[in-house]
């Protein structure tokens, strides 16, 4: 089954676009199994987001133009950007600042950890190439196979496919999976449906095919609904039950 969102079903305003994947489904929560939310973001540069708490949130950082400059209540500076992602597991509460040196455009990823009030970390990952050219790049992960670990069952990955090309879903990392696949630019034809930047499609027990005629940057979720994770975070949790 493919359950399409529309670019007119997110939320937000002109430098935000907020999506909660579950929102239209009947299932009376706003995230999708452990996915809670997820921002695609066009920030002028020389923003500056003030020191913010974040709790019970896992955050990925994933930035494909712009640098931003991140200092944290742990005292942790680091600069992100294209080939340096970010894993802020904020747990019981954890503080951050945001400095955007350059026009920024790129997603913040919201996933619900397995357990509330854990300690808070944060840690990152150096890619070694900008684009995974017309194959699938794994980002993080639960499991040792990522530097970048979620504590829930959560698989990211990326690709640029590139004008012309087609793909298939990556094997599934276990059964039972559904996957969320996110066009985050260009445009992408999944088997007969066409979809736009900042669209995505929910794909449930379905092959399908991805093809593009001008180039697509696509990012794909897998997420196990059925295990245990905390879905009360302060931006990942269920929006409906916090009412």
């Amino acid at each position: 089954m493919l359950t399409i969102i529309r670019r007119s079903q997110k939320r937000g305003n002109a430098h935000i676009q907020i999506l909660y994947p579950g929102e239209g489904l009947p299932s009376g929560d706003t995230g999708l199994g452990t996915i809670g939310r997820i921002d695609q973001a066009d920030i002028p540069g020389g923003t500056t987001i003030k020191m913010h708490p974040h709790v019970n949130d896992d955050i990925l950082s994933y930035f494909r133009r712009g640098q931003v400059r991140h200092t944290d209540s742990a005292q942790v500076t680091a600069l992100i950007g294209r080939q340096k992602l970010m894993l802020m597991k904020a747990g019981r509460v954890f503080y951050h600042e945001e400095k955007i040196l350059e026009p920024l455009e790129g997603l913040q990823i919201f996933i619900r950890p397995r357990e509330r009030d854990t300690e808070p970390v944060v840690s990152f990952s150096d890619l070694p190439q900008a684009d995974s050219l017309n194959e699938w790049r794994l980002l993080a992960s639960p499991t040792a196979a990522t530097p970048l670990r979620f504590t829930s069952q959560t698989w990211i990955y990326d690709a640029t496919l590139q004008a012309g090309q087609s793909l298939e879903l990556p094997p599934l990392p276990q059964t039972g999976l559904t996957a969320l696949l996110y066009v985050f630019q260009g445009a992408l034809t999944v088997n007969a449906e066409v979809l736009q930047k900042g669209e995505c499609v929910i794909i449930q027990d379905e092959a399908v095919t991805l093809a593009t005629p001008g180039g697509a940057e696509l990012v794909l979720f897998f997420t196990d609904p059925h295990s245990p994770y905390y879905d009360g975070g302060a931006f990942s949790g269920n929006q409906f039950k916090r009412g």
